[in-house]
């Protein structure tokens, strides 16, 4: 810390209780100045010939000329003290504490250049400007004395100085950063003392300073002055998102207790106020702000009930980058007396990655003579949707457990991202099956609604056994799935190893049947019931071929077995749900008319020349 010292005789400032200091000199006093409470009993010479102030009250007709009252002085009686003592001559130190004051104190006081030459106010100037504003922490510690002291402070321009010494400081080249700093959050590797910090030949290398070591230091001020400070730097414009996100992560770590925690303590209308002027200092870029951190500022913001608008700026933050987020991220708890947890909030969120991704392609349209970025946009677009996708799976699925969650939120929410990409409809058949499981009690028309959110030809083998088997679906749903699964196992048997599973069923389904669920669930009886006598009576006609050959093929005869395990599988498997479902009185005419025995019937009699295609194949 810097310092200066004033003055060469020895310090005769004497107390007499709390509320009286003297000078102890031979020479009695002859002026009394009330300061506040304090008394204090000094001589007029010293104190004339430095202050015009004082001369202008003890010349004052209407005033005791022994008995001056300077109650409005800033700083108080430690700050007229110091002036007192300059005025005699006596060693007085001035450091970042006490700077401030001292120098308002002597503008109060009239100490100009024109009343003495080398009077308190220049020596003051001197020192603040070539000492304290080229201090890095200096310049922090008497930035916070200014608060106590204005209007006085920021009439002298002291605050601007500090502001402008401070931003200056902070944007300078991390190259030329030559004085002492904290930085606690995240140790450099030359800070961590290992092996690659030992002198190399004799010549120890230069640390490396990180952009952001300045963060720390500014969580020392107060949220006005921070607020400032952190305009001020912004203003001059040569400072990254980044790094200001780290800053006001770090503010926001320090002030607000709980905040990394997502609850917050303390006084609510203090912690409100300091999180909206948080999100008001955001840089714009989105992006360059970290996904944790607005993710716990939108928390937060939520549990104080911030203002609408600062909530919808966070929201639109959030939703921009959703991607990003983990399943738990969203786990936002409600209000009590609600539901487990603020489905509104994701539901917002997930609305805003819609828009954003609305107006990426609006700017693709625009770029169409650029094909190469036009197309990397449209990839790095389609990335985000299907983790959007499968985030929004994977957050319905965890949310299903609530029973106190409506359906018709749970399904809306699904239906926002129905048109994205998706690997499989695993995801959305887990969060479906959850909750069915813990909604028992929703009809069967709710089930087919909420059914109708997936698509089974996008069933992975392991998710269509469990549904197969899974008597909470309804039966329709179970009959697409068995029929996917055998056109499926009829592609593979046609010498498609690796078929493009989405594509076969699609070619190999009626025309237009892939075109809506409506469609598929209309005429999925009789279609399995032609696969599976189709694929049974092409695994007999493999199996007698390979009979003819004398096991010449090992191959084939695996593959035709294989066939025929999962004909006879479907078979079972459908008999033996067809015949629980029926004991149970679930089958109605709202689910299906007839069972697929029924349907091959019916099928024969109506459609003679398709029986006779298959039986001739």
């Amino acid at each position: 810390m810097k310092f200066m010292k004033l003055g060469s005789k020895p310090d005769s400032f004497q107390n007499d209780g709390d509320n009286i200091r003297y000078v102890a000199t031979e020479l009695a006093t002859d002026l009394t100045v009330k300061v506040g409470d304090v008394n204090f009993y000094l001589h007029k010479f010293p104190l004339l010939s430095k202050s015009a102030r004082i001369q202008k009250l003890i010349t004052n007709p209407e005033e005791n000329n022994d008995e001056v009252h300077i109650h409005d002085i800033p700083g108080g009686p430690a700050a007229f003290e110091i002036c007192a003592k300059f005025c005699y001559g006596m060693t007085v130190t001035l450091n970042a504490y006490n700077v401030v004051a001292a120098r308002c104190a002597a503008e109060y006081l009239e100490m100009y250049e024109t009343v003495e030459k080398g009077n308190l106010i220049y020596k003051v100037d001197v020192f603040l400007n070539s000492s304290i504003f080229r201090s890095w922490k200096d310049s922090i510690i008497v930035l916070q004395t200014t608060k106590s002291l204005l209007p006085w402070s920021e009439e002298l321009k002291i605050v601007s100085h500090c502001l402008n010494s401070i931003a200056s400081k902070a944007l300078i080249d991390t190259s030329k950063v030559e004085w002492s700093y904290t930085y606690n959050r995240k140790k450099l590797p030359s800070e961590n003392g290992n092996g690659n910090d030992s002198p190399w030949n004799g010549v120890r290398k230069q640390q490396m300073v990180p952009k952001d070591w300045w963060v720390e230091d500014l969580c020392e001020l107060k949220l006005d002055l921070y607020e400032r400070v952190v305009k001020t730097i912004i203003s001059k414009g040569n400072v990254s998102g980044y790094v200001i996100g780290e800053a006001l992560n770090a503010y926001a770590s320090r002030k607000l207790p709980g905040f990394n925690k997502g609850l917050i303590h303390g006084d609510t209308a203090k912690n409100k106020l300091l999180l909206e002027t948080i999100i008001r200092l955001l840089p714009p870029d989105t992006r360059s702000i970290p996904f944790g951190f607005l993710l716990k500022l939108l928390r937060a913001g939520i549990l104080l009930e911030c203002q609408e608008s600062e909530r919808s700026k966070l929201m639109k933050r959030v939703g921009h980058c959703l991607e990003e987020a983990k399943v738990a991220d969203l786990l936002i708890r409600a209000p009590v007396g609600e539901a487990i947890f603020n489905i509104d909030t994701v539901q917002r969120l997930v609305e805003e990655f819609i828009i954003a991704c609305e107006h990426d392609g609006e700017t693709d349209s625009l770029l169409e003579d650029e094909l190469q970025e036009m197309k990397s946009t449209r990839i790095i677009s389609d990335t985000a949707k299907i983790k959007v996708a499968k985030l929004v799976d994977g957050y319905l699925a965890e949310i299903a457990r609530d029973p106190n969650l409506p359906l018709a939120k749970f399904i809306h929410l699904a239906e926002l991202v129905s048109s994205f990409p998706r690997a499989t409809h695993d995801g959305i058949y887990r969060a479906i099956d959850m909750y069915l499981k813990e909604h028992p009690e929703i009809s069967k028309s709710e089930k087919k609604r909420i059914c109708r959110l997936m698509d089974c030809r996008k069933l992975s083998a392991e998710a269509c056994m469990h549904a197969i088997q899974n008597e909470r679906l309804p039966m329709r749903i179970v009959v697409q799935v068995l029929f996917f699964e055998q056109l499926r196992a009829t592609s593979c048997s046609e010498g498609n190893s690796t078929p493009d599973r989405a594509g076969s069923m699609r070619s190999s389904l009626p025309s237009g049947s892939h075109e809506s669920s409506r469609s598929i669930r209309t005429n999925t009886e009789e279609e399995w019931e032609e696969a599976l006598k189709f694929s049974g009576e092409g695994s007999r006609r493999s199996s007698n071929d390979s009979n003819k050959t004398n096991n010449n093929n090992n191959n084939n005869n695996e593959r035709v077995g294989a066939n025929k395990m999962k004909g006879l599988m479907s078979k079972k498997i459908l008999s033996k749900i067809w015949s629980s479902k029926d004991r149970s009185g679930e089958i109605t005419s709202d689910d299906t008319s007839e069972s697929p025995a029924s349907t091959v019937a019916e099928e024969t009699k109506s459609t003679p020349s398709r029986s006779r295609r298959h039986s001739v194949s």
